[in-house]
């Protein structure tokens, strides 16, 4: 079978190695110049952070060892309050777990390498796409027409493929775009080391707004700013961007020489949950899907776009196994993932809220500790968290085993007070209404 994939961003690529895989020849149309002979775009890209789920994806084809040995780990948050003061927080209870800092133009590169080694794959760049008829399989891109079989949009949260779906009768699609933007900044090497402990994803927690800073290989650090558009535009002269980190990231403020040149000149990204639904059609000559972004963007609060992008290769080559490569069939699979997709769309933006504003917190890192102390004494005790970014369990049922673990601990920590209170009644330390 010949399949077209609309995107040759790491989705993209990730998808064309699964396919090749299984024998099929796979043309990738990419509508931007080729990163290796023009340079990836620089300015609006936010690292990545790669856990189990994007580990798992890249393990089944043998490409985790390269992509992870141009990766750092970080094991838990550091937080950085106004005064200077840090807090690391462990992502998980025994510290040895860890999520991957890599950067998205880098890992890019690599899964495209990968996919241009495959047999039967072919990347053709510079072609954007203009129109897509789904009854014929025609695509239309400013070079000319080309057709095909089976069209798969894997070409992000502005996808045209999906365009094209969305003005068919009974595709629902829905945006929530957030009141903030994101702008890059980056903290250089310091004396040739690193400036912050490259162990940690560092966080500036400002209720209302904060700042992440992820460890890249060469010592630096990419930063990226969440913020109101509104505190984004007031900043619009070099005294004002020095001023307002002066007094709100003091000590980052001291370790980015090139602040102003960067916030004034890098663009302001926008932060956008998307859903669609159907994911796919099948009308005529053709059949058209689509997979990650394409599918269902969501804010990259939980580190899980991509790692779910990936996860998708995974749930559509198992689809392709179960309906025997009948692409029609699998794709009508597939749509069961939306349940998954729906579930870590919410579960991201209500991180966006802990991270912006909860994070530091008395009470927040008294509920870690909880969760910690429990995963130590109540087996099979997991955190929400490990589950999202440790194990390859589907979003769906961490949901439901979180809810179940909320019951269990309570029901727990009610015997034990009982216990207590019985010990302590048997000992004459409790006195009752029958003893008095």
């Amino acid at each position: 079978m010949e399949v077209t994939i609309v995107g040759a961003g790491p989705v993209g690529c990730l998808l064309a190695c699964y396919l090749a895989r299984r024998g099929h020849r796979v043309t990738l149309y990419e509508r931007r110049p080729d990163p290796r002979e023009e340079g990836p775009d620089r300015g609006r890209s936010i690292n990545l952070a790669i856990s189990e789920r994007g580990i798992d994806a890249l393990r089944r084809l043998g490409l985790d060892g390269k992509i992870l040995a141009a990766a750092l780990p970080m094991a838990g948050r550091m937080m950085h309050a106004p005064d200077g003061t840090l807090t690391f927080q462990p992502y998980s209870a025994d510290r040895t777990k860890a999520i991957n800092s890599i950067d998205r133009a880098d890992l890019n590169l690599e899964l495209l390498d990968a996919a241009t080694a495959q047999p039967g794959v072919e990347v053709r760049f510079g072609h954007r796409l203009t129109g897509l008829d789904e009854r014929t399989g025609t695509l239309c891109f400013e070079s000319g027409e080309e057709r095909a079989e089976v069209v798969i949009g894997a070409d992000g949260a502005y996808s045209a493929v999906r365009a094209r779906l969305q003005q068919l009768p009974g595709v629902n699609f829905s945006q929530d775009y957030l009141d903030y933007g994101y702008k890059e900044l980056s903290i250089p090497p310091r004396d040739g080391e690193f400036a912050l402990d490259p162990g940690a994803l560092h966080i500036w927690p400002r209720g209302g707004s904060m700042m992440i800073a992820l460890p890249n290989p060469d010592r630096s650090f990419t930063c990226t700013l969440f913020w109101p558009h509104e505190t984004l535009a007031a900043l619009d002269t070099p005294q004002r961007v020095r001023a307002y980190f002066a007094e709100h990231y003091r000590d980052a403020f001291e370790m980015m020489p090139d602040l102003v040149t960067a916030y004034r000149g890098n663009p302001v990204g926008h932060l956008v949950t998307m859903r669609c639904s159907p994911w796919h059609v099948t009308t005529g000559a053709a059949t058209v899907g689509l997979v990650g972004d394409a599918a269902h963007a969501i804010v990259p609060f939980y580190g899980q776009g991509a790692n779910c992008g990936f996860e998708d290769c995974v749930e559509l080559d198992r689809c392709l196994d179960e309906a025997g490569d009948d692409f029609p069939r699998a794709l009508e699979l597939f749509e069961r993932r939306k349940t998954d997709t729906d579930v870590i769309a919410r579960l991201a933006l209500d991180n966006f809220v802990e991270m912006r504003d909860k994070v530091g917190s008395r009470m927040f890192l008294a509920g870690k500790r909880l969760d910690h102390a429990l995963e130590r004494v109540l087996p099979g005790y997991v955190s929400r968290y490990e589950l999202v970014s440790f194990s390859t369990t589907p979003y769906s049922r961490v949901a439901r085993r979180i809810a179940r673990q909320r019951v269990a601990a309570a029901l727990g920590g009610a015997a034990l007070l009982a216990l207590g209170f019985a010990a302590r009644r048997g000992r004459g330390l409790v006195r009752t209404p029958e003893a008095e």
